[in-house]
Protein backbone atom coordinates (compact mmCIF):
# COMPACT_ATOMS: atom_id res chain seq x y z
CA UNK A 1 0.00 0.00 0.00
CA UNK A 2 1.24 3.50 -0.89
CA UNK A 3 1.77 6.10 1.80
CA UNK A 4 -0.57 9.13 1.54
CA UNK A 5 2.32 11.34 2.58
CA UNK A 6 4.38 12.79 -0.29
CA UNK A 7 8.10 12.18 -0.20
CA UNK A 8 7.85 9.99 2.87
CA UNK A 9 7.70 13.04 5.19
CA UNK A 10 5.49 12.90 8.19
CA UNK A 11 2.96 15.70 8.22
CA UNK A 12 2.79 16.21 4.47
CA UNK A 13 4.24 19.07 2.46
CA UNK A 14 5.76 22.03 4.22
CA UNK A 15 3.30 24.80 5.02
CA UNK A 16 3.95 28.25 3.59
CA UNK A 17 2.76 31.46 5.23
CA UNK A 18 0.89 33.65 2.76
CA UNK A 19 0.26 37.35 3.43
CA UNK A 20 -1.11 40.15 1.34
CA UNK A 21 1.22 42.83 -0.04
CA UNK A 22 -0.38 45.43 2.25
CA UNK A 23 0.41 43.31 5.30
CA UNK A 24 4.01 42.88 4.22
CA UNK A 25 4.37 46.64 3.68
CA UNK A 26 2.82 47.41 7.07
CA UNK A 27 5.08 44.90 8.82
CA UNK A 28 8.14 46.28 7.04
CA UNK A 29 7.36 49.83 8.21
CA UNK A 30 7.40 48.87 11.84
CA UNK A 31 5.93 51.01 14.54
CA UNK A 32 6.46 54.73 14.94
CA UNK A 33 8.40 55.66 18.02
CA UNK A 34 6.62 58.95 18.65
CA UNK A 35 2.95 58.98 17.73
CA UNK A 36 1.84 62.25 16.31
CA UNK A 37 -0.76 63.93 18.42
CA UNK A 38 -3.80 65.41 16.75
CA UNK A 39 -4.10 69.16 17.08
CA UNK A 40 -6.68 70.42 19.53
CA UNK A 41 -9.74 71.90 17.84
CA UNK A 42 -10.49 75.58 18.16
CA UNK A 43 -13.17 76.44 20.73
CA UNK A 44 -15.63 77.29 17.96
CA UNK A 45 -15.02 73.92 16.31
CA UNK A 46 -15.54 72.12 19.60
CA UNK A 47 -18.83 73.95 20.18
CA UNK A 48 -19.99 73.11 16.66
CA UNK A 49 -19.07 69.46 17.20
CA UNK A 50 -21.01 69.41 20.48
CA UNK A 51 -24.04 70.95 18.76
CA UNK A 52 -23.93 68.36 15.97
CA UNK A 53 -23.52 65.57 18.51
CA UNK A 54 -26.50 66.83 20.53
CA UNK A 55 -28.69 67.09 17.42
CA UNK A 56 -27.73 63.60 16.29
CA UNK A 57 -28.31 62.25 19.79
CA UNK A 58 -31.85 63.72 19.80
CA UNK A 59 -32.44 62.14 16.39
CA UNK A 60 -31.17 58.79 17.68
CA UNK A 61 -33.43 58.93 20.75
CA UNK A 62 -36.44 59.70 18.55
CA UNK A 63 -35.52 56.84 16.24
CA UNK A 64 -35.16 54.39 19.13
CA UNK A 65 -38.52 55.48 20.54
CA UNK A 66 -40.18 54.96 17.15
CA UNK A 67 -38.40 51.63 16.76
CA UNK A 68 -39.78 50.49 20.10
CA UNK A 69 -43.25 51.70 19.16
CA UNK A 70 -43.17 49.80 15.86
CA UNK A 71 -41.82 46.56 17.34
CA UNK A 72 -43.94 46.56 20.49
CA UNK A 73 -46.92 47.82 18.53
CA UNK A 74 -46.77 45.05 15.95
CA UNK A 75 -46.22 42.34 18.56
CA UNK A 76 -48.92 43.92 20.75
CA UNK A 77 -51.34 43.92 17.83
CA UNK A 78 -50.67 40.23 17.21
CA UNK A 79 -51.07 39.44 20.92
CA UNK A 80 -54.27 41.49 21.21
CA UNK A 81 -55.82 39.94 18.10
CA UNK A 82 -55.28 36.17 18.27
CA UNK A 83 -57.66 35.81 15.34
CA UNK A 84 -54.74 36.88 13.11
CA UNK A 85 -53.14 33.48 13.76
CA UNK A 86 -56.23 31.66 12.54
CA UNK A 87 -56.72 33.72 9.37
CA UNK A 88 -54.61 32.60 6.41
CA UNK A 89 -53.78 34.30 3.14
CA UNK A 90 -52.24 31.95 0.56
CA UNK A 91 -51.53 29.46 3.34
CA UNK A 92 -49.62 32.00 5.46
CA UNK A 93 -51.02 33.23 8.79
CA UNK A 94 -51.96 36.91 8.76
CA UNK A 95 -49.91 37.45 11.93
CA UNK A 96 -46.78 36.51 9.97
CA UNK A 97 -47.78 38.85 7.17
CA UNK A 98 -48.17 41.67 9.69
CA UNK A 99 -44.61 41.05 10.83
CA UNK A 100 -43.08 40.65 7.38
CA UNK A 101 -45.16 42.87 5.12
CA UNK A 102 -45.88 45.68 7.57
CA UNK A 103 -43.03 45.76 10.08
CA UNK A 104 -39.89 45.42 7.98
CA UNK A 105 -40.74 48.10 5.41
CA UNK A 106 -41.55 50.46 8.29
CA UNK A 107 -38.19 49.64 9.90
CA UNK A 108 -36.43 50.33 6.60
CA UNK A 109 -38.24 53.64 6.24
CA UNK A 110 -37.36 54.51 9.83
CA UNK A 111 -33.67 53.76 9.18
CA UNK A 112 -33.60 55.83 6.00
CA UNK A 113 -35.26 58.78 7.74
CA UNK A 114 -32.79 58.52 10.62
CA UNK A 115 -29.78 58.60 8.31
CA UNK A 116 -31.24 61.53 6.37
CA UNK A 117 -31.88 63.51 9.57
CA UNK A 118 -28.42 62.76 10.98
CA UNK A 119 -26.75 63.84 7.74
CA UNK A 120 -28.93 66.96 7.62
CA UNK A 121 -27.85 67.90 11.17
CA UNK A 122 -24.21 67.49 10.16
CA UNK A 123 -24.50 69.37 6.88
CA UNK A 124 -26.50 72.23 8.41
CA UNK A 125 -23.82 72.62 11.08
CA UNK A 126 -21.19 72.70 8.32
CA UNK A 127 -23.20 75.32 6.41
CA UNK A 128 -23.59 77.40 9.57
CA UNK A 129 -19.85 77.20 10.22
CA UNK A 130 -19.18 78.29 6.63
CA UNK A 131 -21.38 81.37 6.99
CA UNK A 132 -19.86 82.21 10.37
CA UNK A 133 -16.33 81.96 8.95
CA UNK A 134 -17.18 84.45 6.19
CA UNK A 135 -18.78 86.89 8.62
CA UNK A 136 -15.62 88.35 10.08
CA UNK A 137 -15.90 91.83 11.58
CA UNK A 138 -15.32 94.49 8.96
CA UNK A 139 -15.47 92.02 6.06
CA UNK A 140 -17.58 93.09 3.13
CA UNK A 141 -18.55 96.47 4.56
CA UNK A 142 -17.11 98.35 1.63
CA UNK A 143 -14.96 100.51 3.90
CA UNK A 144 -11.63 99.78 2.24
CA UNK A 145 -8.36 101.72 2.76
Amino acid sequence: MKSPVKGGQLGGPRRVKVTSPQTRIALARGHRRHPQLLPLPAPADAEAARAVFAAQRRTALRTVALLGAVLFGSSGTIAALPVLDRLHVAGVPVSWLVLVVATYPVLLLLALCHVRRAEHAESSAGADAGTDAGAEPGAGTGGGP
